[in-house]
């Protein structure tokens, strides 16, 4: 089938984006191939197509659970048939799923990483008819990434178990360092990269030096019009800038891993519809958002590095339409940058201490532990042992760094049910509790194997089919368990650490000094640009980011703070100015303008509109030097 064909009758697009063809074109042909795409840049297609017209099922790989289920849940919503495994199912769930993807008609199966070396999932992918190895966020597997994830490693393993199925890398974030590395760790048959030009035109870059940063918030939410995102590194924080922001009269809310799936879920929705203007949010909020109208991307807090911060700017402006990415710093950011980069990487004897710490809070005992899922709270766990929460934190994630364990941090863990009567007796529930009988009936009906094992159901589904709320479900499904009619157990929003290994004896913890030497160093010198980013005032934005990425033959963008500054100190006059915007409108080809271009060229979007600009532009129009303006 032709992939035009293919993208037009699934997703009913009569063409690709740029660089989409060519890499669905090489993966048709069975290569390997890096994809780098900037976000917005349409990743998926690249992957989903391709697999849906070759034999098999495609192996996904990707460590963001949120952006796996949404995939999924899109895909089936299309007909296709997709399926997922990852941290927080239990082995009945995960041998049924793989099962299905193994013995089923299934195209996708979509894993996180850590499972991938599972007795299990080995056992399946030997009978599965594997089409392609996909790698979202491919930059997780190289040492010198921004995110680096150990359990990636692994995937050099599947290369070898299934040594004739084509890998498609992906990722947005990849320096030309990353990328050789990508190369080597997932043994590339041969070197093909393919990579999108990374400008985005439309998407003007700003850095603001300001001790008042609420207020210029205030500015930017009031001077440019539509949604934004404002990006902040904590979770008080979120709260209290989206508490700020409604008291001025903003539609604000606030989104963070700290919140319940249904809550996350609801926002998320609602700014989506525009019911909710400004979401004020930790950098949990928007993998995988595909809403191409955002109009503004705030930090209001400085970035850890380039990758993360061109990453979350990159979610403005998709719809190609003029779009500010404007990052608020002082001096107080970049003293708590580089305090973070020391209590990020604890001394080994500190790092050894937090990891029988964990071991002990659960009560596991030496050479045990292989396989467990600890619900772990991090609150909790330094409140009893009187530990720094940023020390303990950071010694944790260098653990997993190593390969002893993985964290995935804040998993939803679904309801499950399991009847621990017999069917007939479900029938006979009094009629005085008609609604428990209801709901019951809604469960048997719904649900094969409940009589046997836990089961995980929608809260959702159940609660509409029986006429109850989600609140009153629970409520009915805790009754019937104190009952002895059924076991319940609750859903769940936590943070998981999964053990790779039984628990290690004291001295024998294997850390490397070296390579915690070698982590360090890469982190600090992606602060440090990111430092200078914000104190540059030189070079145009758009080409200092670019440059970071690899790509040096790029030219001045015209529209951010340090293009703008430079063309404000070039003009001697306002007859300057003048003829700079008389220059630009007569250079439209349709005669047309829209005051937002002529703000984003001459004004200042961190400001609002620039008023001795717009003043300027209204004179002209008056004597008759431009025509009217686009309304």
């Amino acid at each position: 089938m032709n992939p035009v064909d293919v993208l037009k009758k699934w997703w009913g697009y009569g063409s690709f984006r740029p660089m989409q063809r060519d890499i669905v074109d090489a993966a048709l042909e069975g290569k390997d191939v890096l994809a780098i795409l900037p976000t917005g840049g349409g990743k998926s297609v690249c992957f989903q197509v391709p697999a849906l017209i070759r034999p098999g099922i495609a192996l996904v790989i990707t460590p963001l659970i949120a952006l796996m289920k949404d995939q999924v849940q899109n895909l089936s919503s299309r007909g296709i048939k997709a399926s997922a495994v990852y941290l927080g199912m239990s082995s009945r769930e995960i041998d049924l799923v793989l099962n299905n993807a193994a013995y089923g008609d299934f195209k996708f199966l979509y894993l996180s990483p850590e499972r991938l070396s599972t007795p299990l999932f080995r056992k399946y992918a030997a009978e599965m008819n594997v089409s392609y190895i996909v790698v979202d966020e491919a930059h997780c597997i190289s040492q010198w990434g921004y995110d680096f994830r150990p359990d990636y490693l692994k995937i050099g393993g599947l290369r070898e178990m299934l040594p004739d199925v084509p890998v498609i890398a992906l990722t947005a974030t990849a320096t030309p360092k990353v990328a050789d590395d990508i190369l080597e760790r997932l043994r590339f048959r041969e070197r093909l990269v393919m990579k999108s030009g990374f400008e985005r035109p439309n998407l003007s870059y700003v850095v603001r030096r300001t001790e008042d940063k609420l207020g210029q918030l205030l500015k930017i939410c009031n001077g440019v019009q539509g949604t934004g995102i404002v990006y902040v590194r904590s979770r008080k924080k979120c709260e209290e800038l989206a508490s700020f922001l409604r008291s001025n009269g903003i539609s604000a809310s606030f989104y963070h891993a700290g919140l319940g799936a249904a809550a996350r879920s609801d926002r998320q929705e609602r700014w989506k519809t525009g019911e909710i203007r400004v979401m004020a949010c930790t950098n949990a909020f928007g993998m995988g958002i595909d809403k191409p109208d955002v109009r503004f991307v705030v930090h209001f807090d400085v970035p850890d590095s380039p990758e993360a911060y061109f990453q979350e700017a990159g979610r403005g402006g998709r719809d190609g339409l003029r779009s500010y990415a404007v990052l608020m710093w002082n001096s107080g950011d970049i003293r708590r940058l580089r305090q973070t980069a020391t209590v990020s990487f604890p001394t080994m004897e500190y790092v050894e201490d937090i990891y029988h710490k964990v071991h002990i809070m659960f009560g596991v005992p030496y050479d045990a532990g292989m396989g467990m899922q600890l619900k772990f709270d991090l609150y909790e766990f330094c409140r009893r042992f009187s530990l720094n929460r940023t020390s303990a934190y950071y010694a944790i994630k260098y653990i997993e760094r190593e390969g002893h364990w993985s964290v995935m941090e804040d998993v939803d863990i679904q309801t499950k049910v399991m009847f621990t009567v017999d069917r007939q007796a479900m029938y006979g529930i009094p009629a005085a509790d008609r609604r428990a009988a209801g709901v019951a009936e809604v469960l048997m009906r719904s649900y094969t194997g409940i009589f046997s094992f836990p089961v995980p159901i929608d809260e959702e589904y159940v609660a509409d089919r029986a006429g109850v709320t989600v609140p009153e479900l629970r409520q009915i499904l805790y009754g019937m368990s104190l009952d002895h009619l059924l076991r319940y157990i609750p859903g769940d929003h936590a943070t998981i650490i999964y053990l790779h290994e039984n628990r290690l004896m004291p001295k024998n913890v294997r850390l490397s000094p070296e390579r915690h030497e070698s982590l360090k160093a890469s982190y600090v010198e992606r602060m440090e640009t990111m430092i200078d980013y914000v104190e540059e005032s030189d070079t145009c934005r758009s080409r200092y980011l670019l440059a970071y990425f690899g790509q040096t033959d790029s030219k001045d963008c015209g529209t951010c703070d340090v293009c703008r500054a430079s063309r404000r100190d070039g003009a001697e006059s306002v007859a300057a100015v003048r003829t700079a915007i008389s220059s630009y409108v007569d250079g439209k080809k349709d005669g047309g303008y829209l005051l937002d271009e002529i703000s984003a060229r001459f004004g200042d979007p961190a400001g609002g509109r620039d008023d001795s600009c717009l003043d300027t532009l209204r004179d002209m129009i008056d004597d008759g030097d431009v025509p009217p303006y686009n309304i």
